[in-house]
């Protein structure tokens, strides 16, 4: 891979960590200023459950989004020490390409798929 692919990809994930930051910060913003809501024609119950459901999904959304910036953070912290695009369980080279279709990767394709395999056995 060359050195202009590694500056992209590395500027791509920093671009990524900051979005996902916002994102982060912009979901935690809604948690913490909850709008009430007028009553609701079907009662007290029916409006608990959708507060429910929407906290539900706004933990999930800050989950995943958790995640992904730890994801981020991680493919940095090797592009930093040296160790990003080798394959953390074969330390074979991870392909450019897919580098490119998934910048924060850590392991090569074929082991990717021996991990897929094993975890559906």
């Amino acid at each position: 891979m060359t050195a202009t692919n590694l500056k992209i990809i590395r500027l791509r994930l920093e671009n990524d960590r900051k979005r996902l930051a916002e994102q982060l910060e912009q979901i935690r913003a809604g948690n913490s200023s909850e709008e009430r809501r007028e009553g609701s024609p079907f009662g007290k119950r029916e409006e608990e459950a959708t507060e429910t459901a929407e906290l539900e999904n706004r933990m999930a959304l800050e989950k995943r989004t958790l995640d992904q910036l730890a994801d981020v953070d991680y493919a940095l912290e090797r592009f930093d020490n040296g160790s990003y695009g080798i394959c953390e369980s074969c330390g074979k080279p991870i392909t450019p390409e897919r580098l490119e279709a998934l910048p924060q990767a850590t392991l090569c394709m074929e082991c990717k798929a021996n991990q897929a395999k094993n975890a559906k056995a």
